[in-house]
C-alpha cells in the first residue's frame, strides 16, 4: 500500500480568504463569527454566523461563470486554485487521466435554491434560469474543479451531513493509498447562510444567538459558518520524485454508523470511529498529541464526544490537547472537516495548537484539555480530526507529522 501525503492546501472561510490568513487567525484566537449580512435577516431569530465577509465574486469569476457557479462552488474553486498552485502539479497526459476529485457537501446550492423559490413563490414568476439545476446540484463543485484542472479520473461528491468532508477525504486517501491514482483533490465546501438555510436550522433549536462556546459549561448551541477547504492528496514517492513540499502525512481513517438516532450522537459510534482510525493508521493511542474535535457547542455533542475520547484514550486522555475551531469559524456543515484539517496540519507542521475560544467555565462532563482561549506551542507527532454527523455517521482521519 502507498503512503499518502498532503502537498497543497487552500481555503476560504470566515477567518480568512486563504490558508495563511486562516492560520494566523487561529493562532491569535480570533473569531470570524459576526452579525449576518443577508436578505431578510430581520425575520430570523438567529442573526449571527461565520460568514465570509468582503468577498466579491466578480473579482474572481466572469459573468458566464457566475451564471453556473453557486456560492459553494465559487468557494470550492477559490480554495482549489490555492491548493493546486501550492502543490505545483500540472494535470496533463497520464496524470490527468488518473487524477480526480472527491468533495464533501451537504446542502448543495442553497443560495440558488433560496433565490429561485423566492422568484416562483414570492414574486410569482413562472420561469427560472435554465442553469438552476446544474448550479444547485451537490456535485456541481466537484464537476467544476475537474473541468478547470483537467481531472479525468474518479470524481464525485459525498453528502453525509456534517461528516461529508471527512468521508470525502477518506475516500480520496483510500484511492491513493490503494494505488488507484497517484493524486486526488479532496476536501469540501458549504454555503447555507441564506434566509432559507438559516431558517431551516432554526427549527432544530440547536442554534446559539450569541456565540459558539464548545465544551464550556455555559454553551448554548452551534453557529453556522460557510466556506471551503481543499487539499492535494499525493502518493509519497510521486511527491518526493518531483521535490514537492510535504505538509503532513495522512496515515489512516475510520468510519462508523451509530444506527441509533437521526440527530442524537452516540458515544459508542464515536468511540468506534476514533479507535478504528488509530488501528487503520497503526498508531498507539499514547502517540496522539492533538485532536481537532467536532465540538459543535451543543450540550449533547460536546459531552458525548468528551466521553468517547475518554473511553478510547483512558488515562492518556488527560495528556491530550483537544480543541474546537468551530468556536472561531463556525460550523461549516458539509465543509467543516476540511477547514478543520488545517488546524491539524498547523499543529503537526508548525507546533501550534489552535485554541477553543469563548471558553468561560469548565463542565465536569467535558473534563479534557480543550486548549482554552489561547493557542499553545507544543510538539505534535500525531493528530486526529473528528467529524460526527446527523444520521449517526462518523468519520475520523489520522495525520502524522512528516519528518
Amino acid at each position: 500500500m502507498k503512503r499518502v501525503v498532503i502537498t497543497g492546501a487552500g481555503t476560504i472561510n470566515a477567518l480568512g480568504a486563504n490558508v495563511s490568513d486562516t492560520l494566523e487567525a487561529m493562532r491569535e484566537g480570533r473569531s470570524g463569527i459576526s452579525e449576518l449580512d443577508i436578505r431578510d435577516v430581520d425575520r430570523l431569530a438567529i442573526k449571527i454566523g461565520g460568514q465570509v465577509k468582503g468577498y466579491e465574486p466578480e473579482e474572481r469569476f466572469n459573468r458566464q461563470q457566475l451564471a453556473l457557479y453557486d456560492r459553494f462552488t465559487q468557494f470550492t474553486l477559490v480554495a482549489a486554485r490555492e491548493a493546486i498552485a501550492q502543490s505545483g502539479l500540472k494535470f496533463e497526459g497520464e496524470l490527468a487521466a488518473r487524477a480526480g476529485v472527491v468533495l464533501g457537501n451537504s446542502g448543495g446550492g442553497m443560495t440558488t435554491l433560496d433565490e429561485n423559490y423566492r422568484s416562483v413563490y414570492e414574486e410569482g414568476k413562472n420561469r427560472v434560469h435554465p442553469f438552476v439545476v446544474p448550479k444547485l446540484m451537490n456535485n456541481a463543485a466537484a464537476s467544476h474543479v475537474s473541468m478547470e484542472f483537467n481531472l479525468k479520473g474518479p470524481s464525485f461528491t459525498v453528502s453525509t451531513a456534517c461528516a461529508s468532508s471527512n468521508h470525502a477525504m477518506a475516500q480520496a486517501f483510500q484511492m491513493v493509498h490503494g494505488g488507484l491514482t497517484p493524486v486526488m483533490i479532496a476536501g469540501g465546501s458549504e454555503s447555507m447562510l441564506c434566509f432559507g438555510g438559516v431558517k431551516a436550522w432554526e427549527g432544530l433549536r440547536v442554534m446559539s444567538k450569541d456565540g459558539c462556546r464548545p465544551f464550556s459549561a455555559n454553551r448554548n448551541g452551534m453557529v453556522q459558518g460557510e466556506g471551503a477547504g481543499i487539499f492535494v492528496f499525493e502518493e509519497l514517492e510521486h511527491a518526493k520524485a518531483r521535490g514537492a513540499e510535504i505538509l503532513a502525512e495522512v496515515a489512516g481513517f475510520a468510519m462508523s454508523s451509530d444506527a441509533a438516532d437521526i440527530v442524537m450522537p452516540s458515544k459508542n459510534g464515536a468511540s468506534r470511529a476514533i479507535s478504528g482510525a488509530l488501528r487503520d493508521a497503526r498508531i498507539n493511542a499514547s502517540d496522539v498529541g492533538y485532536i481537532n474535535a467536532h465540538g459543535t457547542g451543543t450540550a449533547a455533542n460536546d459531552k458525548t464526544e468528551s466521553a468517547a475520547v475518554a473511553d478510547v484514550f483512558g488515562a492518556h486522555a488527560d495528556r491530550l490537547m483537544i480543541s474546537s475551531t468551530k468556536s472561531m469559524h463556525g460550523h461549516l456543515i458539509g465543509g467543516t472537516g476540511a477547514v478543520e484539517l488545517l488546524a491539524c496540519i498547523m499543529a503537526l507542521r508548525d507546533g501550534i495548537v489552535a485554541p477553543t475560544i469563548n471558553y468561560d467555565e469548565p463542565d465536569p462532563e467535558c473534563a479534557l484539555d480543550v486548549v482554552p482561549n489561547e493557542a499553545r506551542e507544543a510538539k505534535v507527532d500525531v493528530a486526529l480530526s473528528n467529524a460526527f454527523a446527523f444520521g449517526g455517521l462518523n468519520a475520523v482521519l489520522a495525520l502524522k507529522r512528516f519528518a
